[in-house]
């Protein structure tokens, strides 16, 4: 279960020195379609830090190598959405960029 994130650790520090530290025990708890996100999010993370264009094609292609499957579904839902914020990093906000008020 953790080979999941270990193998996208080293695709992103082999192509853009990027490390993203997370903690997982284990993937057995997660739902498929929790699993698909996963997935999805850390493909686009990866992609999208490359400078590539972040398409549902770069997304599969990037899950597969890593060992993983991700449904076209998913990688047309998360390419699109990071399309629309315009880069992966306005997609991605950073950590502190507080939600809206309570009002």
């Amino acid at each position: 279960p953790n080979i999941l994130l270990v193998r996208f650790t080293i695709i992103i520090s082999k192509i853009s020195a990027v490390y993203i530290k997370m903690v997982v025990s284990t993937l057995d708890g997660l739902s498929d379609a929790q699993k698909q996100e996963l997935v999805a999010s850390l493909s686009a993370i990866v992609v999208g830090k490359s400078g590539a264009e972040v398409t549902a094609e770069s997304l599969t292609a990037v899950a597969s190598a890593s060992g993983n499957s991700l449904s076209g579904a998913w990688a047309s839902v998360f390419a699109s959405a990071v399309e629309k914020a315009g880069s992966i990093d306005k997609y991605c906000l950073a950590p502190g960029g507080g939600g809206g008020g309570g009002g």
